[in-house]
Formats: structure tokens, C-alpha cells, sequence
């Protein structure tokens, strides 16, 4: 994400010791190297900027997904990424600074490829892109992630976990071994499962990645997006109860 902003000379600011002025924001995703890609993943990015705005909510559909506006204050806003082929929304916070002319603030984001063949093609056939073995996170790290099923059609089947491990570089994170977590995980009863539902779900943040697919009664999260006091949180709370 982009960040662009200048002050307007010769405008007459609303509020005293404020000028007035001119930013952008847009969305580029990068390659391998850290480059700008003229490749796109995006059916369009949502803007949902401070009340104060005439129309906050701002939906652009074209690359670089691009918004101007003029203002005198900083404030925080959500930018939402809406991907190809009705493949899910990525909400992620951004800072509307005026401390620089110019900054960028890099984002990692979990893409479905199984639900679009564009999304297959654009990252998995383009190599400067490259999405290693599992096609998620650039295969930088290793994808730990537990995915808690109950099927609503058979009440009488319990919740299960499973681990699905990519590229493998280290499964540590703040101190939490997430292999074992995840197969401890497994190990819990249906009551006990609900109860790592809950504790993630009222934790939940922009930076989490969790899938909670409601009618095929299944929850997925990635480990390795949660931060590091829920994770704790979590292993005592599994330790507790396996033991």
C-alpha cells in the first residue's frame, strides 16, 4: 500500500494549525524481489475512510486501485481487498500519516487457489511471483494451520483438526511450538474445540487469517497469523486439557 501527501499552498485550511492537503493511497502487489508486479488478484479495493467524508465508503475497480482526496487530518482507515472470482475479502488496516511525503507498508494476505483458476494462473504459473508448494505466503514460511470441521448435516459427528504443512523453514512462534499445537489440538473433545473457536473469534483481528465456513461447519485458521499472547493463550488452555 502506497501513500502519497503534499501540502495544498494557497488553500485556506479548516481547522487552525492544519493545512489543508492533497494524498493518494494505492495497491500494487509485489513479486518475489519486492517489486512492483503489473499483474492483478484484485476485482476491487474498498476504501472505508473517516465519517467525515462526503461518501466514506470508496470502491475502486481499476489497478492501482487509486484514491485522492484532500484533507487536514490524519486518522485510520480500513482498505478492503476483494479477490478475483468471488474468492473472499482481505480487510487490512492503514495509517493515514502525514509524517512523510512518501511511504509504503508491505502486506502478506492468504490466497485460496483452489477456488479460482485466474488466481491459479497469476500466481502459480507466473514465476517471478512464485507461490511455492502450497501456493500461499510465497513458501517463506512454514503455513501451520488447523482446520476444526463439523459437518452440520451429522450432529453426531465431533469437531476435528487436522495440520497442513508448506515450504518448511521453522514452526516456532513466541515460543509456541504450532506443530504441536495443532496436533494437540486434535486431540481435544468437541467442547474443547468450540472453546478454541471462541477464544480465536473473540480475538479476531485484520492480521488473522480464519475462514469460518459456516454451512459446511468448518473453521480454519493459520497458526502463523495469530499473535503470539493468543497462541499462549491458547496452549494453556489445550495443555490443560489434554492433560
Amino acid at each position: 500500500i502506497i501513500t502519497t501527501q503534499k501540502i495544498l499552498e494557497g488553500v485556506d485550511s479548516v481547522q487552525e494549525g492544519f493545512p489543508m492537503r492533497k494524498w493518494s493511497i494505492e495497491v500494487h502487489l509485489l513479486d518475489q524481489q519486492g517489486q512492483i508486479s503489473s499483474d492483478n488478484i484484485f476485482d476491487k479495493v474498498t476504501y472505508h475512510l473517516h465519517p467525515t467524508f462526503v461518501n466514506p465508503t470508496r470502491v475502486i475497480k481499476k489497478p492501482p486501485f487509486k484514491i485522492e482526496e484532500q484533507g487536514w487530518g490524519e486518522f485510520e482507515l480500513f482498505v478492503v481487498l476483494t479477490l478475483l472470482d468471488k474468492s473472499g475479502d482481505r480487510k487490512i488496516p492503514h495509517d493515514l500519516n502525514f509524517q512523510s511525503e512518501y511511504y509504503e507498508v508491505d502486506h502478506k494476505i492468504k490466497i485460496p487457489l483452489s477456488k479460482s483458476a485466474n488466481l491459479r494462473r497469476i500466481l502459480v504459473g507466473d514465476s517471478s511471483l512464485g507461490s511455492g508448494a502450497s501456493g500461499e505466503d510465497s513458501g517463506k514460511r512454514k503455513a501451520a494451520s488447523a482446520a476444526i470441521s463439523s459437518p452440520a448435516s451429522d450432529s453426531t459427528k465431533t469437531k476435528k483438526a487436522k495440520l497442513n504443512n508448506g515450504a518448511a523453514t521453522t514452526s516456532i512462534k513466541g515460543n509456541i511450538d504450532l506443530e504441536k499445537l495443532a496436533e494437540n489440538i486434535t486431540k481435544l473433545g468437541e467442547d474443547d474445540l468450540l472453546g478454541i473457536v471462541q477464544m480465536v473469534t473473540d480475538n479476531r483481528t485484520a492480521e488473522m487469517n480464519i475462514e469460518n465456513k459456516i454451512e459446511e461447519g468448518e473453521f480454519t485458521m493459520d497458526l502463523y497469523t495469530l499473535p503470539d499472547q493468543l497462541l499462549k493463550s491458547m496452549w494453556d488452555y489445550v495443555k490443560k486439557r489434554i492433560n
